[in-house]
């Protein structure tokens, strides 16, 4: 019985990790689609431009960094991904938000080479892509955040600092609480 519990437990593993990667490879090909189509508007974008390509090389790279991060790696580099992640989607949530409210004045601020009606279509594939990698950068953390609680429940050795694996599963602890006043002893 104990075996179909740890193998049920091994198959939620697996299938939140599976997840993981297809949300990561959907990422990164809604991010790259955003820049390709900000490139159609103008070869070499300007300022604006720019920038909204900048953002979406760093959320590419936030997705291949939190492919390894998220099972492996240390406490300092997911947590430095988290907060990547999380800037960037703050940022990609903030672009669309601009791009699909002020189409015109934002096609104005790339200078692009396009005819407006054209260059308001894309921009409006843009915008719509913009809010899709939003939504799929929280799906990537909460389960970057799952896969993270599996390893550490797993005892893969994230916050054991060399305790035991009593130490770990709380059988050290109840000869502390010993020593406690009686109120507290439980």
């Amino acid at each position: 019985m104990g075996l179909s519990v740890e193998n049920s437990v091994t198959q939620s593993h697996s299938r939140t990790h599976k997840t993981f990667l297809i949300s990561n490879y959907l990422l990164l090909a809604a991010a790259s689609s955003c820049i390709f189509l900000t490139l159609s508007l103008r070869l070499f974008p300007s300022l604006c431009g720019f920038f909204i390509i900048l953002l979406h090389v760093i959320t590419i790279a936030g997705a291949v960094s939190g492919c390894s991060v998220a099972t492996s790696g240390s406490n300092k580099c997911y947590a430095a991904h988290m907060v990547a992640m999380v800037l960037t989607s703050i940022f990609q949530g903030s672009v669309s938000v601009l791009i699909l409210t002020r189409t015109s004045d934002f096609l104005g601020y790339l200078k692009s080479y396009v005819r407006e009606d054209d260059g308001v279509i894309i921009l409006k594939l843009v915008g719509g892509l913009c809010v899709a990698v939003f939504c799929l950068e929280w799906v990537v953390l909460g389960l970057a955040f799952v896969l993270r609680y599996y390893t550490f429940v797993e005892g893969h050795g994230f916050g054991s600092h060399g305790q035991s694996s009593n130490q770990r599963n709380g059988k050290a602890q109840d000869d502390d609480l010993k020593n406690w006043p009686l109120p507290f002893q439980v």
